[in-house]
């Protein structure tokens, strides 16, 4: 009996599901809408980066990750949209199919995942500037719902357990770091 770890086990379960996994047409529907509307949230907070989208109206960002893609097109309020199937994006956003779990690692660290760009150059930078200024306050959104005191307790809580959780997460990263040129090779 061969003993596996459960990294091990979990990257194994990704690798053999994401090919296959299919989500019903409703539910990634509803996950992109909602991921538009949290976007436009945060964006709304921040005018220097409503005032660089405003700029690129039109455009149409398409992001993927494995078989995953969501197209964004840029309003003229410096806000997103879900553009049309039929609109041809201007970028190309690839994230490597890394599991969650690295990703999440890489994001705790502060590293970007890595990702393919295609298309035009400029809007890249865009959103790469976004990408380094854009951030979701969510202690002040907590705040508004539950008062300053409760928000503050709850995101005290949540740094807290985030901390915890960089380990773990950072031994799972390095286990599939392990298992990666393994994988490739059968």
């Amino acid at each position: 009996m061969t003993n596996t770890s459960p990294i091990s086990f979990l990257h194994s379960l990704w690798q053999s599901t994401t090919g296959r996994m299919q989500a019903p047409a409703w539910l990634v529907e509803e996950v992109q809408h909602r991921l538009v509307l949290l976007l436009n949230h945060v964006l709304m907070q921040e005018k220097e980066a409503q005032a660089r989208l405003a700029r690129r109206k039109g455009s149409v960002v398409q992001v993927r990750w494995g078989q995953w893609s969501l197209a964004l097109e840029l309003t003229p309020a410096g806000l997103t949209s879900r553009a049309a199937a039929e609109r041809a994006p201007d970028l190309v956003l690839c994230l490597e199919s890394e599991p969650p779990w690295v990703m999440a690692r890489q994001l705790f660290e502060g590293q970007r995942p890595p990702v393919q760009i295609e298309g035009d150059v400029q809007l890249a930078a865009e959103i790469a500037w976004l990408a380094d200024h854009l951030r979701w306050d969510v202690e002040e959104d907590l705040a508004r719902l539950m008062g300053d005191v409760p928000a503050h307790a709850l995101a005290d809580a949540a740094r807290k357990l985030l901390a915890a959780l960089r380990p773990l997460l950072a031994r799972m990263g390095e286990a599939a770091g392990r298992m990666a040129p393994t994988a490739a090779a059968s």
